[in-house]
């Protein structure tokens, strides 16, 4: 875990990067229809737009919700470091997917107007589980263990 506020910023950057690629790259092929090579490339013009959002929501309101959760319901010294990454793992989707999809709703799906609420409630229930998933079975682990490559204790 970050000991420091730069290491926070650092492992934020990083986990907001994985997610936000692969959210995009998932609903850029929802769109289409399927997954295609040019889905990769088309994902990196929205990424300028969507990272600084989703940077902001984690580091500023999810994040610190996340955690308080997770200390209101384990003790840090007690609890397994297992069930507190998976606490707060699991807090972030919770909260971020929404959010991100709301987001993504309003600057790609045709923003205000009447359908916006149906669009976001469907753009939401779709993403949940790709992202429950990607953060839990690839990002977060992926990002802990770059993470943790750069911050070796000694």
């Amino acid at each position: 875990m970050p000991k420091s506020l730069g290491q926070e910023i650092l492992f934020t950057i990083l986990m907001v990067f994985v997610m936000v690629y692969a959210m995009v790259c998932y609903n850029i092929a929802l769109a289409m229809g399927g997954l295609s090579n040019s889905v990769f490339l088309l994902a990196f013009h929205e990424l300028p737009i969507m990272m600084p959002i989703a940077f902001m929501l984690d580091f500023v309101i999810v994040g610190p919700i996340a955690k308080k959760i997770t200390f209101s319901k384990f003790n840090l010294g007690e609890t397994n470091p297992v069930f507190i990454i998976l606490s707060i793992s699991i807090c972030s989707v919770w909260l971020m997917c929404p959010l991100m999809s709301l987001a993504a709703t309003i600057l790609f799906k045709g923003g205000f107007q009447k359908e916006m609420i149906s669009i976001w409630l469907q753009t939401t229930a779709f993403n949940y589980p790709m992202a429950a998933f990607w953060q839990l079975l690839v990002a977060g682990p992926v990002v802990r263990a770059v993470f943790g490559l750069i911050f070796k204790s000694k």
